[in-house]
């Protein structure tokens, strides 16, 4: 039986289509069965006369990751593990969670792994856990270190992953993936997919940094490649299209009709308006909108080299275009 975590969310529901759709059966856990309406949706706009078929496959299980006695019985007859769950947070506050969600809970599924002898895990780490080359494309070699602006997340994520690499040592083949900003069609109210709720109010600013994005539909595909191959002990960046800010907005609002984004703001302006946001959310409750960490990020330049994983999997990733498209359609088809 195969066991993918964050079942729910962006990556792990288009994981599971891509799973179920190649004739796998799944456990997929999830912090409420309240959400997922939200992966009938997506198996329904992907394959209308064989979702019902499909969404059959799946046995939900509604959990915590850190619930160690919960864990116990979810491992029984587990043999793959997919691990996409994840906190992914740029408020400050939210800094301990984040370990807790990440750090503590990926090490709980590398002890379980290890304890039911699991043939094999892929784990979803992040960009975010790796090093950057200023003066060129970033690589698997480019070492993450600790400095005064890394973000709550990319700490935990970085932590996450020598969780992993222990459990390698202690003899769990293990394979890691690093995404970047990850798109597709989903929930438009959280995560990377409010960069469209946001585009289609349309834009008059952007930030002069830049990253890179990548089609969830990718992802799934390397995941799944990198599980059925002989592949283990490893970590492979998943990137589809780098590109500045700029550009990112102005393809979005565009292709949504809205309006472009025309001035570049700057950082300091951008962080005394993070900094009231962060500091009004200790009394809210919210948190959205931009934080410290998301402005930091924002105004860095950075760009991915992806050859080691396409020397490894036969793939082209889609463009920011088709990406685009995809969540625009899925959308209008709702």
């Amino acid at each position: 039986m195969i066991l993918v975590t964050g079942a729910t969310g962006l990556l792990g529901s288009h994981l599971l289509y891509e799973l179920i759709s190649k004739g796998e059966s799944c456990l997929a856990l999830c912090h409420s069965k309240s959400k997922i309406s939200q992966v009938t949706d997506l198996f329904n706009y992907y394959n209308p006369s064989k979702a019902d078929e499909f969404l059959k496959q799946i046995i939900w299980k509604e959990g915590d990751l850190l619930d160690i006695f919960f864990l116990k019985e979810l491992f029984t007859d587990i043999t793959h593990v997919y691990h996409c769950a994840a906190k992914v947070s740029f408020f400050k506050s939210d800094f301990s969670e984040c370990m807790r969600q990440n750090r503590e809970a990926t090490a709980n599924i590398v002890n379980f792994c290890l304890k039911y002898k699991v043939e094999k895990l892929c784990y979803v780490s992040s960009t975010a856990a790796i090093g950057n080359n200023a003066s060129g494309l970033t690589t698997e070699k480019d070492k993450w270190e600790i400095e005064g602006n890394n973000s709550g997340y990319s700490v935990s994520k970085f932590s996450a992953e020598k969780e992993v690499w222990r459990g390698i040592e202690e003899g769990l083949n293990a394979v890691m993936i690093n995404p970047c900003v990850i798109l597709g069609p989903g929930n438009w109210e959280s995560g990377s997919l409010t960069i469209f709720k946001t585009g289609k109010k349309g834009l008059l600013f952007y930030p002069n940094g830049s990253n890179a994005t990548v089609d969830a539909r990718d992802v799934a595909f390397c995941m799944r490649y990198l599980m059925k191959s002989d592949i283990q002990s490893e970590r492979y960046l998943c990137v589809g299209t780098n590109q500045s800010f700029k550009d990112l907005f102005t393809a979005v609002c565009s292709k949504m009709g809205s309006r472009i984004p025309k001035y570049q703001i700057p950082k300091s302006l951008a962080l005394i308006v993070a900094n009231f946001i962060e500091f009004f959310s200790r009394f809210s409750g919210g948190k959205s909108g931009l934080s410290i960490e998301t402005v930091n990020s924002a105004y860095k330049n950075v760009a991915y080299d992806v050859s080691k994983i396409k020397s490894v999997i036969p793939i082209e990733f889609r463009t920011l275009k088709e990406t685009i498209e995809n969540v625009l359609n899925a959308r209008t088809n709702q």
